[in-house]
């Protein structure tokens, strides 16, 4: 397949900077980026032994892509493959840790450069690769493809922002989006902008994140804190990005006359922000405890902030009423299914763009509601706490839209079963 001009430049630069890769692997390093001990891996280089048998190559950019997979997962290897799955944030391969199937190993995405992907898939050997929604690389694509390997996009999205950028160079998208053999699409409108960039093959299946498995949560853990919430009301804030913690703040205070007792738990998106929120916080008069400390809150704790990763499985089995961020102050949302499984009703904001089918079908199943400012949100969470019937409600509708709209991953499985067939 011929490149154009733009994707032939691309890729001749970014080898020529191998180079400067150290430079720049150092740099995220020192911003906690990396992990220092698997560096390698990001050029390509395998952290592990290649197992024995049958490999299928899994990438996803962050923690909510990777487990996203994770029914993919068990389903190839329940057919007896052994997955290499890879990620690029550090966040991500915590969490994977502790929630990879036996038969799956987690390796860092190597960077885009020609030579390191090839080396990582000479290494690894994959009969057909697997990339979660929007993750579009034109040299590790390229590479895959003169291995003369499947390329399967699953859960595919594309924004209507990342459309127009690639349709304002038709010759360098029709590069890259005609190298992918199978768009499998969450929706009819991501499938046409993967179809209207070139790729050839695209279905739609509906999204695998309804089908994900909740978060587990210790069973200690969760007695331990139940306890020491006790009968006090409590909601939460979870994946907050800057700006929206001192909105969640100016709530509790607007909150606290009608409920003494509030308890209200702050889980950001990045937890290395956390020394910023304890500041914001304690300058409006709020009382707090951080988990990372290990300390244990009291009755007169007014905010609980969880800086640690992985936590969601436990927070949502505590709070029945969660408010999802990335929406309100920043845009593009969070993935409210693991909150709607565990039986929380949903507040978010309305900037909701990379979840939009999913905030539309909880919404017109009042699963979930929409506040576009403090003042909308104190009232939301006022009236959620006030009335237990409507409370259970929200919740309930919001786990039936939940499980109403899984079974995409068989779906998924079904259409790249001649992939799958034509490697045995």
């Amino acid at each position: 397949m011929k490149r154009s001009l733009a994707l032939l430049t691309y890729s001749l630069l970014t080898s020529a900077g191998r180079p400067f890769v150290p430079l720049l692997l150092w740099s995220r390093l020192a911003r906690g980026k990396e992990d220092g001990a698997r560096v390698d891996e990001r050029r390509g280089l395998a952290g592990q032994l290649r197992p024995e048998g049958r490999i299928v190559w899994m990438h996803g950019a962050s923690i909510g892509e990777c487990l996203s997979l994770l029914p993919c997962m068990e389903a190839f290897i329940g057919r007896g493959f052994h997955v290499v799955v890879t990620s690029g944030s550090v966040g991500s391969a915590r969490v994977l840790g502790e929630r990879l199937p036996a038969g799956a190993v987690h390796q860092f995405f190597p960077l885009d450069i020609s030579q390191y992907a090839l080396r990582f898939l000479d290494h690894w050997g994959p009969e057909i690769v697997l990339v979660a929604e929007s993750e579009i690389w034109p040299n590790i694509f390229r590479a895959i493809w003169k291995r003369r390997l499947p390329l399967v996009i699953v859960n595919a999205r594309l924004s209507p922002t990342s459309f127009n950028r690639w349709r304002r160079g038709r010759k360098a998208a029709a590069g890259v989006f005609g190298l992918i053999d199978l768009c499998l699409a969450q929706t009819k409108e991501d499938g046409q902008r993967f179809a209207a960039l070139g790729t050839k093959h695209v279905r739609v299946v509906g999204n695998i994140k309804f089908d994900a498995i909740p978060p587990p949560a210790d069973p200690v853990e969760l007695s331990t804190l139940a306890g020491r919430i006790g009968a006090r009301p409590v909601w939460a804030a979870v994946s907050t990005h800057h700006g929206e913690e001192e909105i969640v703040a100016e709530a509790h205070l607007a909150l606290r006359s009608q409920f003494p007792a509030l308890l209200t738990i702050i889980a950001p998106r990045h937890p290395q922000r956390a020394d910023a929120i304890e500041q914001m916080l304690r300058r409006g008069g709020l009382r707090l405890t951080r988990r990372s400390q290990g300390a244990s809150f009291g009755n007169d704790t007014e905010i609980y902030l969880v800086d640690t990763l992985g936590e969601t499985g436990l927070i949502y089995r505590i709070c029945k009423l969660a408010f999802i961020g990335r929406s309100l102050t920043a845009k593009g949302g969070q993935n409210p299914i693991e909150a709607a499984k565990l039986n929380c009703a949903i507040l978010h904001g309305p900037h909701v763009g990379n979840f939009r089918e999913v905030y539309a079908a909880l919404g017109d199943g009042e699963g979930a509601f929409v506040v576009e400012d403090r003042q909308m949100l104190s009232n939301a969470v006022r009236w959620l706490l006030s009335d237990a019937q409507a409370l259970r409600r929200t919740a309930r509708n919001a786990a039936h839209i939940a499980e109403e709209r899984s079974g995409a991953t068989a779906r998924v499985m079904q259409a790249i079963e001649p992939y799958v067939a034509s490697h045995s």
